[in-house]
Order: C-alpha cells, then structure tokens, then sequence
C-alpha cells in the first residue's frame, strides 16, 4: 500500500509540474530567419488569419498619413478685439502723445490683422513647427477653416511682423514707443478632443493587414528558403495562434487536454514495472530515480521554449536513459528515454524530428556500454553519440530534399555540443549514488583497489582471509558472466564479505597455522565451547556490517556481508555439539547466522563460491572427480535448504554455475589425468634413468 501510495503520489506531483512549465504559447518553437532554409515539416494554416504588417511598415504609413494631419485649434474674437480697443484707448489718454496719429492708426490696423489670421503661444507655435504640420484647422463660430501652418503667428513673431510691415512709411524707432508686446496675446487654443478625435479616425483609415491566409493553404514547405513575405505571414500566423491561445476558455480547454496527455504518459511506466520489471517498484530510491530522471528534462525543455533559451538540441537527453542503464538495465533505460522524449516533446510544435535524432542518440548511448568500469567509456559514449546524432541529423535533412550547402549548420553544432555536455554524466553520477543511494560500477572498481584502507588492513591483520576473498572474488566474476549476473559487483563483494574476521582472525582456520583457538575454550557464562565458537564464527557477520557502516562501504555490499551465509548454521561446531550430547537438541539460534538469505543473482553467486572455495581446501587430492563431486554436494545442500528460494535464481543458472566452479578449480588446482604404468616384459631390465623420470612424472 505504501509503494503504491508514493508511485501515484510522484504520478501527480510530475504531472502539475509539467503542465505548469508547460509553454501555452507556441511562437517560441520556431527558429527562422531571412535568407535561411526553413528547418521545418510543411506549416499548413488551421484557421483563417489576416497578414499583418511590420511594425516598420504600420510606422512609415502613420508617419504619412500623420503629415496631411490637421489639429484644431479655436480662435476667440474677443481677444483680438480688446487688444486693439485698448490701443486706441491708450493713445486717446495721452499715453503715446510723441507718436503721430497715423502711426496709431497703423499699428491697430495690423493689430487686426495678426488677431485675424491666428497668433499661438511660442510653444505651441515651435512644437507644430517641429512636427512638420503643414495646416491647421482654426474653428469659430461652430465653423472650421484650413488655415496654413505659414499664415500663423507665436507673439513674438507677430510682433517682428508688426515692426517691419512698413518700414518705409514707418520707421521702426517710432514704432517701438507704442510697446507692441503689450497688446499681443494668443487668441487661438488647442481643441485637444476635436484633434484626438480626428488622429482616431485618420489612424482607422491606416491598414495594419496586407491580405488574408485561409484554412488549409501552405504557408511554407520544408527546406524552402524564408523570404521577407514568408515572414511576415509566419509573424502573423504565430501573433494570430498566440491570440487564440490567450482566450480563457481556450486556455483552460488546453490546460485540461494537458493534463490529461501527461497523466497518461507517467502511467505508461508503473505498468511497464509491473509488467518487467515488479522489483523494482518494491524500492522508493529506485522509484524516486527514475521519477526523478523522466521529469527533469522535461522541465528543462519547458523552460527554455517557454523563455526562447538557446535551442533544446544542446540539452543531452541521453544522460538519464544512461544512468538508469548503468543502475539499473538496458530495457528501462530504453523505456525512460522513451517516456522522456514524448514528454519533452510534447512542449515543441514540431517534434518529429526531435524525437527521431534524440531517439537515435539516446538508444546509441545505452547499448554502447554493458558495464561502465572506467572513465574512458564516457568519453566514447559522448563521441559516439555526438556522431551518430550528426549522421541522423544529416540522413533526415537529406530525405527531406534539404540540400547540406545551403542547410543550417547551426544544428550540427548544437548536437556536437549535446555530446560534450553528456561528460558531465560522470561528476552526476557519484552525486546521484550518493543522494540516491545507488553504486555503479566505476564505484565497484574503486573499491577492488588493494590500496583501499580497508583491504590493506585486512590483508595484515588477516592474510589468509584477504587471499580466500581475492579467490572467491574471482570464482564469483566468472560465475556471474556466465548466468548473467554483474561480474565487478561480485568481485567486489567477495572482496569485503568477510572483513568482519579481522576481528579475532586466528579462529578462522585460513588464518591459522597450526594451532587452533578453538580447542582452548572451555565452558563460560553457560556457554558449551561448541557455542562459544560458533558465537566467534557468527560475528564476523556483524562486525563485518559494523566495519562497512565505519568505512561508508555503499549499502548494497553491506548486504552481501549479511546474505553470504544466509540463514545457515555453523556446520561444524553444530555437528560437534550434537556429537557431544547425544539425545538432547542444540539452541538452533546459537548456531545459525543472522541472515538473511540471498535476495539478488550475485548475493546467491557469492554464497556458492564462498562456500567452495573454502571446502576445496580441505580436499586431500584435488582430481576432476572430487572437485566435480565437492562443488555439487555443497551447491545442491544448499540449494535444498532453501537459501535461492528469495533471489531471482534458476536451475539452469545453477546448472552453470557448477560448471564454471568446477572449470575454474581444476585450473587453480592444476589436476591432471593420472599416468598409466609401462608394460614391459621385464620392468627389472628397465634403466635406471627411465625409471627415474616414470617416477618424476607420476609425482607432478
């Protein structure tokens, strides 16, 4: 209930992330420019949409149509009309009493005559000037007239005006005693309503379309070369998409059919693992990784169209099917690159090509690697990926009759820098080991190092012990590459499983050299020798666990170490204690280790190699018969005790198994066949020499 729980739980968590980066609007998934093939399967317009211009086109046209623009302005009479009463009125007091009568006559006349063509303030005089406005529309008494822009007057230029009319008549000393500036005000003002009302109509009249695309016309083929007409029309169509897109029923229509395509896509794995893969769904940090690796690429896709970042080519899908395959197998990586790149393409308007060269690379990247043992491998995994999705990327161009001269090369460079980046999967891994709790096979080879802290000790403090795991070690890797197990997890399992006797290594009889601890015990605390000696035995088990959680040795060797006996007994003292008591039952507990038994293909492989190599040295002669009969009595004692019942282990892997034991011993062993013994008629007559090297021979 529990893992069910948490699979459904990730299954929902995954989806509202993803529909939430999920990009609504599409104008992002396009790369084109002007000049440049258009990269793309045939767009075929869905919907009716007008061409619109360019920005710079919309401009030039308003600019135009801005140049015959006519403001309004409203003139009042009355100024004029005061201004020049007050002139007479002030030469009838006295006031110009040096200026000549004709000269006042003068100045009112042209009073009048500025008043009736239009005087403005000096700022709005120099700002229609600088908009280039050729007329004016001057409206009194409820009527418009077309003034030009050239006929008006600011208060300053009205008054040069007045001063220079008539020079010849009247000089212009004189004319400054009547203090012009007094009696010129302006008596037109702008009518902003009237000219924003007529800027609206004159910009309704400016097109800001250029025709129409209808439903199911071509808009541009694969490959064919982007024009500036194809531009605009791609322009408007992505404008008219994103339009749609923004309409709240659209939107929420199309958030739901979101939704409910990547809730069914994360339900496609937890069927695969039920189907292929059931124990893997008994591990929440399996289940986490893998969640965990189909969503973030994704994410990482969203985001980047979402925001127009650089192009999804460069991001190295083929990372997360690469490590699943590395900790897991080559059939779920496959799946998770799969699932993956339906989802990441699912945020891109165009992903059939998307899919098909980072299918390609991501399937190049699982199955050019069994086991990764070294950095070299990521190295070629990198280059060989990098190449394989260049010669897709460039097959594909080719069907779709793109010719590579004329082709964007940008693409090509994008996939080559994808390669480059997937050398990053190896600093990822060991952080993904160490929050996942993971141990990959490069882990595994650094730990077979003899150098490792660990192994040098027990190798001084326990010679005999350090020899028994470097040859279990080897026996395992054999027997693992046979049945298909994995062979450096075995070697290195074999090589820490029995660290724990390094506690008292001297009651393990390959540690000793004659004398035997064992035969010193007496009975203590309630304890017969017997128990005493298989409480030793059974320790190395425990302390073997302590010493791996001291060393930080991952978890998946700390179980080797507590599955390499399983649930079995400590033979030995378990028989001498029932030889010693005749009639009465042993304490089973005392004698059985802690367990428990083999759960995986290589704890079952250890426990078979560990348990023979260690009863090979207690052959007295080591010829094909008694090595094949010893690997046999052992395995098949073993196997009818049931320690393979929990492991993913079958009769014909045992089957093999015993063959490669038995193989590998015969080797180490060095048996041969036994020598037949000369005939002669008379073997007294034979030389001494012959005799003597019949006799060397039958030693070896």
């Amino acid at each position: 209930m529990k893992k069910i729980f948490f699979i459904i739980s990730c299954i929902l968590l995954s989806t509202a992330l993803l529909v939430a980066l999920l990009p609504r609007q599409q104008k992002s998934t396009f790369d084109y420019e002007v000049g440049q093939p258009w990269k793309y399967a045939p767009l075929i317009a869905s919907f009716d949409f007008p061409i619109y211009k360019s920005e710079e086109h919309i401009r030039a046209a308003s600019d135009s149509a801005m140049r015959a623009f006519q403001p309004f302005f409203d003139r009042s009479e009355e100024v004029g009309l005061n201004q020049a009463e007050a002139l007479r009125r002030d030469a009838a007091s006295g006031k110009f009493a040096r200026v000549p009568a004709s000269y006042i006559a003068h100045a009112a006349s042209l009073l009048d005559e500025v008043y009736e063509a239009g005087i403005l303030t000096p700022e709005q005089y120099n700002a229609l000037r600088s908009d280039s406005v050729k007329r004016v529309r001057i409206v009194s008494e409820q009527q418009a007239t077309s003034v030009g822009f050239d006929e008006l007057r600011s208060t300053r230029s009205a008054y040069e005006y007045m001063m220079t009319a008539d020079t010849l008549n009247y000089r212009r000393d004189v004319m400054t005693l009547l203090d012009l500036n007094h009696y010129l005000t302006a008596n037109l003002t702008a009518d902003e309503a009237k000219t924003a009302t007529a800027r609206k109509e004159l910009m309704r009249d400016v097109s800001t379309t250029d025709g129409m695309v209808l439903t199911g016309q071509r808009i541009i083929d694969r490959g064919d070369i982007v024009t500036p007409s194809h531009k605009q029309i791609l322009d408007s169509f992505l404008r008219e998409d994103a339009s749609q897109q923004s309409t709240g029923t659209h939107r929420w229509r199309q958030i739901a059919g979101q939704a409910l395509f990547i809730l069914l896509a994360m339900c496609i794995f937890p069927l695969y693992l039920r189907m292929f893969r059931r124990d893997y769904m008994d591990s929440i940090h399996k289940l986490l990784l893998i969640f965990v690796g189909i969503v973030a690429f994704p994410v990482l896709t969203y985001l980047m169209v979402r925001y127009n970042y650089f192009s999804v080519y460069v991001v190295p899908y083929a990372m997360v099917p690469l490590f699943v395959r590395i900790f897991f197998d080559s059939r779920t990586a496959t799946m998770t690159l799969i699932l993956q790149l339906v989802l990441c393409s699912f945020g891109l308007r165009i992903p059939y090509e998307f899919v098909v060269v980072e299918l390609f690379m991501g399937l190049i990247a699982i199955y050019s690697i069994k086991e990764l043992t070294e950095r070299a491998q990521i190295l070629r995994i990198a280059v060989l990926t990098a190449f394989g999705g260049i010669v897709v990327q460039m097959a594909y161009d080719l069907s779709q009759g793109i010719d590579l001269t004329t082709a964007d090369l940008s693409r090509y460079s994008y996939l080559t820098l994808s390669g480059f980046l997937l050398l990053f999967a190896y600093p990822l891994m060991y952080l993904i080991e160490r929050v996942f709790g993971f141990t990959s096979s490069v882990t595994l080879v650094e730990l077979t190092n003899i150098n490792n802290p660990l192994i040098r000790k027990l190798s001084k403090v326990a010679q005999g012990t350090f020899n028994h795991s470097m040859q279990v070690g080897n026996l395992a890797a054999e027997v693992a590459d046979k049945i298909g197990g994995r062979p450096q997890l075995a070697r290195t399992a074999a090589l820490y499983h029995d660290i724990g006797k390094m506690l008292n290594p001297a009651f393990f009889t390959e540690n000793q050299s004659g004398v035997n601890p064992h035969d010193e015990l007496t009975e203590k605390d309630g304890l017969s020798p017997e128990e005493q000696s298989a409480r030793i035995i059974i320790n190395h088990v425990t302390e073997g666990v302590r010493l791996a959680e001291k060393y930080h040795l991952p978890r998946q060797l700390r179980d080797f170490i507590t599955t390499h006996h399983g649930r079995g007994h400590v033979k030995y003292f378990y028989i001498q204690w029932k030889n010693n008591h005749p009639g009465q039952e042993p304490p089973e507990e005392a004698f059985t280790y802690p367990g428990p038994n083999p759960s995986t293909k290589e704890q079952a492989i250890l426990m078979m190699c560990d348990a023979v190599e260690a009863s090979s040295r207690s052959l007295k002669e080591y010829t094909e018969e008694s090595i094949t009969t010893l690997v046999n009595n052992i395995i098949d004692s073993q196997e009818r005790e049931g320690y393979f019942r929990e492991c993913d282990i079958t009769y014909r892997d045992i089957a093999d198994a015993k063959r490669v034991l038995i193989d590998s011993l015969k080797n180490i062993y060095h048996t041969r066949i036994a020598y037949p013994d000369l005939k002669t008629a008379d073997a007294s007559n034979a030389s001494p020499l012959f005799t003597s090297l019949l006799g060397g021979l039958r030693k070896r």
